[in-house]
């Protein structure tokens, strides 16, 4: 079995909400997390590609729903998947009265988009129980539809030390631990990905 891997990446827009997003004609995997995670690393770890997302070294600053088309090649075919990186949650730096337009934007988006498949939640394995991220967790759960999936990827897994790993495993046995500077982590997620989307398992 080969691993499958995105061989065709692009940005094709961003949206201030979902009235103007892209029109829901494909399969969407949503990005979500707090605004210092590692979303554009993570987005540009999986593509393969350095600068496809931009990362922004102001928390915050990405306020808009950025979509990326993308193309898996898996067992000689090719497979169509839309990623959407959602504006980073729980940075205290913007304005109330834009903050409250983002998080209406957001949770309109998350709640009404169809085309959503799978919700990958990255959290910083530092801080694996945050309230904010345990928040967000029960928050998608309890509207979650039947052909939907949630997952808690793990990120900045080269920060932790060996007890720290298997401590943070053991605890969250469900989630994918990845590290976007040692390239660790991202078959799983590529994976998990294409199971849920085609129903592939690898």
């Amino acid at each position: 079995m080969s691993t499958p891997r995105i061989v065709e990446a692009e940005f094709i827009k961003s949206a201030q909400s979902i009235a103007d997003s892209l029109p829901e004609d494909k399969s969407e995997v949503v990005f979500i997390g707090r605004s210092n995670v590692g979303k554009s690393s993570t987005i540009n770890g999986l593509c393969g590609r350095k600068n496809l997302a931009k990362s922004s070294s102001t928390p915050g600053k990405t306020q808009l729903i950025n979509f990326f088309d993308t193309i898996y090649l898996y067992d000689s075919k090719k497979y169509p998947v839309r990623f959407v990186d959602l504006p980073g949650f729980g940075y205290a730096k913007v304005s109330k009265s834009l903050k409250e337009i983002w998080q209406k934007n957001l949770v309109e988006f998350i709640k009404e988009r169809t085309s959503i498949r799978l919700y990958i939640h990255l959290r910083d394995a530092r801080h694996p129980n945050a309230k904010i991220d345990n928040d967000v967790e029960k928050y998608i759960k309890d509207f979650i539809r039947p052909d939907q999936k949630y997952l808690t990827v793990f990120t900045k897994l080269d920060k932790l030390n060996q007890k720290e790993k298997t401590k943070l495993k053991k605890e969250f046995s469900d989630a994918i631990m990845i590290s976007n500077l040692k390239k660790q982590g991202f078959d799983k997620v590529h994976y998990e990905i294409l199971d849920t989307i085609f129903g592939i398992n690898g």
